[in-house]
């Protein structure tokens, strides 16, 4: 089991996107500020966690994510 998530920053108004197999860990990580890729974005916000059932799931649902109609649906999530 693998999970997409999406995190917004709320001291820069940016949205990071990542996979992980175990969403617990990584957010503790995430919001402790021990990942890199998110340090400078701290203070942030999960806004959103879809269950995938194999990596390369996950990993095609995240790129999808980062793409232009991917990053319109990550606001339209926002906005609700």
């Amino acid at each position: 089991m693998y999970f997409l998530y999406i995190l917004k920053s709320l001291s820069r108004n940016i949205y990071y996107k990542g996979i992980t197999n175990n969403i617990d860990r990584r957010l503790v990580e995430h919001l402790s500020g021990q990942s890199r890729s998110t340090k400078s974005l701290l203070p942030i916000n999960l806004i959103h966690v879809e269950v995938c059932e194999t990596r390369i799931k996950a990993r095609e649902l995240e790129k999808y994510f980062k793409s232009g109609a991917g990053r319109e649906i990550i606001k339209e999530i926002d906005s609700m």
